[in-house]
């Protein structure tokens, strides 16, 4: 990452405090002007965005600004992403002007579905509105089994601490290149999470639904949209990728334990 002229700031809300003021004046003694970021509003090129909140937060500024680096700080409640805490933003800053900093890479997923193309950082969760579903799983064409239960999340490694966790999925190293799959709540006592090489071609498909039943497809925690019988999704890996700034060699240990308490 080259020299920083222009830095954009992201706020999680606006119901809280933020130090904005010594922030803007910190990083004007640097020559660096200040962009305040809001969502669905055209952006300038920027050099690096700071993102205050917890882990939503940080998906809407890698959603708004991709390919920019990403510097998040906790200003929210587990914030797994971030890489300190709000009482350390004026010592994380100066860190960042130092260029005292490394830049971790992360795998994307692109998601085909009915209503466009979408690039996901976390996972893609595929759930039934009541009772069972079935869902195909294609891998390369090769149908490898029927999933049924209340749906299933594709994920990345990055999404490997998110809703994954909550179905007994595995931790991945962030800098692992897999996709993750499980279902979510089989009901099949067989059922184990399954990982995906990253050049895999993923096709989820739909063969029925009952009466009332909705398919609800959620990215990164938003919903998309309702699939009916017959629609599929398509999915591989992202051309994209983003960049998260951390400080610490060790960080995702780091924040396992301490955000995790793993």
């Amino acid at each position: 990452m080259g020299p920083i002229q222009v830095l954009g700031i992201l706020m999680r809300d606006t119901t809280q405090a933020y130090p904005l003021a010594q922030l803007e004046a910190l990083l004007g003694r640097h020559g660096i002007r200040v962009h305040i970021l809001n969502d669905g509003l055209p952006v300038e090129q920027l050099d690096v965005v700071i993102a205050m909140g917890g882990d939503g937060t940080v998906l809407r500024a890698l959603d708004l600004m991709p390919g920019c680096p990403v510097l998040a700080i906790n200003f929210g409640t587990v914030g797994f992403l971030t890489a300190g805490e709000s009482s350390e933003l004026e010592s994380l800053v100066a860190r960042l002007l130092a260029r005292d900093y490394l830049v971790s890479e992360r795998l994307l997923l692109r998601c085909r579905h009915p209503w466009g193309t979408s690039h996901v950082v976390n996972e893609v969760v595929l759930r039934s509105s009541w009772r069972l579903m079935n869902v195909d799983v294609y891998v390369n064409d090769a149908k490898i089994r029927t999933i049924r239960g209340d749906g299933l999340i594709l994920g990345t490694p990055t999404g490997s601490t998110g809703y994954l966790l909550s179905t007994g999925a595995p931790l991945v190293m962030p800098d692992v290149n897999c996709f993750i799959l499980d279902g979510i709540n089989e009901y099949n006592f067989t059922s184990r999470a399954l990982i995906l090489s990253p050049e895999s071609r993923i096709r989820l498909h739909i063969p029925q639904l009952l009466e009332k039943q909705r398919a609800e497809l959620f990215i990164d925690g938003n919903p998309v949209g309702e699939l009916t019988p017959g629609q599929e999704l398509h999915l591989d890996r992202s051309e994209r990728r983003v960049q998260l700034i951390f400080f610490e060699k060790n960080y995702f240990f780091h924040n396992l334990s301490s955000r995790l308490s793993w």
